[in-house]
């Protein structure tokens, strides 16, 4: 289940079937956690947003989103995803055995304590985290068996009671790591075990004048570390409503008392898709290693997140999504090549804990 160690999917120096089947391999792990909370940096808006704005507000005023922590804050989440994958990769060396369907499950119960934080643009913060991972696990299921696969449930259960630092940027983005050495020795923003933590920025994707009930806005960016170039993901949020948060979990993942009553919390409901655009599909560091790329990547899902009004936290959020993916990797010097065609289906949900979550 590991990933590119990197945003940018490596490749070695020799264009051969094995460096190939190594970047395809990175490629859908890249996929598997483009739509999940695992790699939601982008995709879940308002999380842990700070509402200048009181609870008690007109249906047409705005409220501004903001975020805002405080060294010495602590918060802490449950974050599971289920991942689904089916399709067939068809290569030089045929592989009547190869598996067409896999499935992920990943859970995570993480305490967060801000240990740093600084204004780095005007109304957004980067924040210096220290992650406590209380509880860690993971499963994976295949229809073929492949001695060679690494084992999905050991370095997360070697997780479990250990802390990283890492630094949250104003767009999302993870920086600085600084723990897990020994379970993840080349751990990066797109691995399971911390891309989720990019949901906790607002960054530029929320109207910075504050948005009301009923108001709509989109974005739009170019998505990195993917073997074709020019996809592009897409949303469209809605401030939808003001609702009950709803039941706060414990540990067991039982639901426990509402942290907050009545109506507060704002229901942010986000519609995206993924697609590719432009000719020349080749990313350049496949170019320089003598790769030729070409094909498709789409997608579409919707994420639905609740935020108090009281305090500006995330709640909770819940997400799905589908990918197709059809592309193929070329040897220019050779001319052999890998082909893959796959479906991944994701569901992904993030609950924030009452404090110490019984």
């Amino acid at each position: 289940m590991r990933s590119a160690t990197g945003i940018l999917i490596e490749v070695g120096a020799c264009a051969s079937v094995r460096t190939m089947a190594q970047s395809m391999a990175r490629a859908t792990a890249r996929a598997r956690r483009i739509f999940t909370p695992f790699s939601i940096c982008a995709i879940i808006l308002p999380a842990l947003a700070g509402f200048v704005a009181p609870p008690a507000h007109t249906a047409s005023e705005k409220i501004r989103i903001a975020p805002h922590f405080a060294a010495g804050q602590s918060f802490y989440y449950r974050v599971e995803t289920h991942s689904s994958t089916t399709g067939k990769v068809t290569t030089p060396i045929e592989n009547p055995e190869g598996e067409s369907k896999t499935s992920q499950a990943v859970t995570l119960l993480v305490k967060l304590d801000v240990i740093g934080a600084s204004q780095a643009l005007p109304g957004a913060q980067q924040i210096r985290f220290r992650a406590t991972f209380e509880q860690a696990s993971a499963q994976s299921d295949s229809d073929a068996f492949n001695p060679d696969a690494p084992s999905v449930t050991d370095p997360y259960k070697r997780v479990e009671g250990q802390t990283l630092e890492f630094t949250l940027q104003p767009n999302g983005q993870l920086t600085d790591f600084n723990g897990l050495s020994d379970s993840f020795p080349k751990l990066s923003a797109t691995d399971a075990v911390i891309a989720w933590a990019g949901s906790l920025a607002t960054g530029g994707r929320v109207p910075q004048e504050g948005v009301s009930i009923g108001q709509k806005w989109n974005n739009e960016r170019q998505l990195e570390g993917l073997p074709l170039t020019g996809v592009f993901w897409r949303s469209e949020s809605t401030y939808s409503r003001d609702d009950v948060c709803g039941p706060v979990g414990n540990a067991g993942g039982q639901s426990g008392t509402s942290k907050a009553g009545g109506r507060d919390c704002a229901i942010i409901l986000t519609h995206f898709e993924i697609s590719r655009h432009g000719s020349d599909a080749t990313p350049e560091e496949y170019r320089r290693n003598g790769l030729r790329t070409s094909g498709t990547w789409n997608g579409s899902g919707e994420s639905l997140d609740a935020i108090s009004l009281a305090s500006g936290y995330l709640e909770s959020s819940t997400q799905t999504s589908t990918q197709n993916i059809d592309y193929e990797i070329i040897s220019a010097a050779s001319g052999s090549s890998i082909h893959r065609v796959s479906k991944v289906e994701a569901q992904t949900e993030i609950r924030r804990l009452s404090a110490p979550y019984l």
